[in-house]
């Protein structure tokens, strides 16, 4: 891989990781229509670092003040505050895919050497998107979470560690389903990518520590880093501002197209 080509994807998984159209999807395909090597499931996750980075900066004062919530309600035996029930559903939210990660981790790596896998999954990701739209009840405010809105959440992440399936949109669509706003749903979906995005990163790191796994050079991989942070970052702020005054139907049907071109053979 060339530093061109890590800084090229790593603007990829930026983009795509929180606009609702699968990062790991483009990462599969991508690179396959433009005849590149395959980047492979451990390049993928050092790019989901750099998008780890643009929440960190974004949302750091939502974090910060999630956190004390939560230390305080643990302080205090309660979930009285808002804040405190919202942090403790990022967590139990990331359970499920969590668990489906490391239960099924030779299964997702295979998955990724396989754009039309990939393409065929797109296709879910824009039907999901599409129910999100039409069925969501978009009133409820993200202080009135439960427990049960958390797991439901948290499912639908698990689902979306496919390639193909989009995190942001599964996650998004499932939080409207159970009556978030539009903008509610996509902070608390941007929020619930930090503590799987970290998990993921750092277990990634430890295999390449161990000599398990294998990485291009480091130099290469930070450049993609550090692209995928600062597309990122713009990709958070402008998807927030969309949301407020459109719907996610427009990336339905991008999804549905990418995907259908791929599957049909016009592209590649």
């Amino acid at each position: 891989m060339t530093a061109w080509q890590a800084i090229l994807l790593g603007i990829l998984q930026g983009l795509a990781e929180f606009l609702p159209i699968s990062s790991s999807g483009h990462l599969v395909i991508v690179p396959h229509l433009l005849d590149w090597p395959d980047p492979g499931l451990t390049m993928d996750t050092m790019l989901h670092m750099g998008t780890l980075a643009a929440i960190l900066v974004y949302f750091w004062r939502d974090l910060w003040t999630l956190a004390a919530a939560a230390a305080d309600g643990i302080r205090r035996k309660s979930l009285a505050d808002p804040n405190a029930r919202i942090a403790w559903n990022l967590v139990l939210g990331t359970i499920p895919g969590a668990l489906a990660g490391v239960l099924l981790e030779d299964l997702f790596e295979d998955l990724f050497g396989r754009p039309v896998a990939a393409a065929g999954f797109l296709l879910g990701t824009a039907l999901i998107l599409a129910i999100g739209e039409v069925a969501r009840k978009g009133t409820r405010p993200l202080t009135s979470i439960s427990w049960t809105d958390g797991l439901a959440i948290g499912l639908a992440q698990m689902l979306a560690i496919i390639p193909g399936l989009s995190r942001s949109g599964s996650t998004i669509s499932a939080a409207m389903l159970v009556g978030f706003r539009r903008e509610d749903a996509a902070r608390f979906s941007f929020l619930l990518g930090v503590p799987i995005m970290a998990g993921t990163g750092i277990y990634q790191l430890l295999k390449l520590v161990l000599g398990v796994a294998e990485s291009p050079p480091i130099g290469i991989v930070l450049l993609g880093v550090a692209a995928a942070a600062g597309s990122g970052y713009l990709a958070i702020a402008g998807l927030l501002t969309l949301v407020r005054r459109r719907g996610f139907i427009g990336f339905a049907v991008y999804c549905a197209l990418f995907g259908i071109l791929v599957l049909t053979g016009v592209l590649g």
